[in-house]
Order: C-alpha cells, then sequence, then structure tokens
C-alpha cells in the first residue's frame, strides 16, 4: 500500500468510501458519529485544498481509505475531561479516517504513516467506535480521557501517541 495527497478528482471515490464507512457503523452499534452525511464533500474538498487530505492506496492502486492529517491546534483539544493529555508538545491530529472494509490493515498503514511522519499524534473517536478503538490500542495510542466537540458538543474519547 502507498498514501499520496488526495486530490480534487479523487471526491467521488472518497464520498463512497464514506459512505460505506458510515453503513458499517451503523451496523456495528454507532449510529451517531458520522450519522448520514458526516463529513459533508464539501469539508472534504477543503481538506484537499488545503493539502491535509491522504489517500490510501492498495498494490492495484485503488483508494481503499482515507484520512485528513495535520500539525497544529486543534480547538476541540484545548480541554479534556476525565484525564489529561500524554504532553504539552506540539502535536498532529488525525481525523476522518475511513477505510472499505473488505481490504484488512489499512486503518494501520495510515496511522503508522501518520506516526512516521509526526511523533506526536492526538486523536478521538466515539465511546461506540470499537473498531477505532481496539486500531488505536494496537497502534500504541493511549487513553487519555474525553473532549467535546464544539459543532455539536458530543463526548468523544480522546487518544494520544508520543515518542
Amino acid at each position: 500500500m502507498t498514501i499520496r495527497k488526495a486530490e480534487l478528482n479523487d471526491l467521488n471515490i472518497i464520498l463512497k468510501i464514506f459512505e460505506h464507512a458510515r453503513n458499517y457503523m451503523k451496523e456495528n452499534n454507532n449510529p451517531n458519529q458520522w450519522g448520514d452525511n458526516h463529513p459533508p464533500a464539501s469539508l472534504i474538498e477543503e481538506d484537499i485544498k488545503n493539502s491535509i487530505g491522504y489517500v490510501c492506496l492498495d498494490d492495484e492502486n485503488n483508494i481503499v481509505g482515507y484520512f485528513c492529517f495535520y500539525v497544529g491546534i486543534e480547538e476541540d483539544y484545548n480541554q479534556i475531561y476525565e484525564g489529561n493529555w500524554l504532553n504539552d508538545k506540539e502535536y498532529a491530529v488525525i481525523h476522518r479516517i475511513a477505510t472499505m472494509s473488505n481490504k484488512k490493515g489499512v486503518g494501520g498503514f495510515c496511522m503508522r504513516y501518520c506516526f512516521d511522519k509526526y511523533k506526536n499524534i492526538k486523536i478521538d473517536t466515539s465511546e461506540y467506535n470499537i473498531p477505532m478503538q481496539k486500531l488505536l490500542e494496537r497502534e500504541g495510542y493511549t487513553k487519555c480521557g474525553i473532549i467535546k466537540l464544539r459543532r455539536n458538543e458530543e463526548d468523544r474519547i480522546a487518544f494520544q501517541k508520543s515518542e
């Protein structure tokens, strides 16, 4: 597998991956994290235009995953409850990671790619997203506490991995 920056002409495939991911979440007791339409196409377009959207390609060059990755402040992470971040150093953020379920190992490959690029990463997920929680634990992330999303006031479990 390989990773490259997402391009606008990838948008339709990326949106299909998110549709698949939303359906998978609903089938696995997590219907609300992304609901029926999150993330919207406009947010993915913004990721791509800001050069923070990435796609994962399988060995046949098919897009099998997507994620947003950047170094900078995530305002939702400014307050953490029921715990603490591992450190206060500059960090990178992973958001909107989604894969096609028929391809095993894509999520882990994407997570390792990010950690190879930056050694202090924060990420969050729903308490109902058990597959993502298991992936984060397998990849060495530490559960740090709870953050609250500004967009809808929902709680998310916050994780961090640092060297």
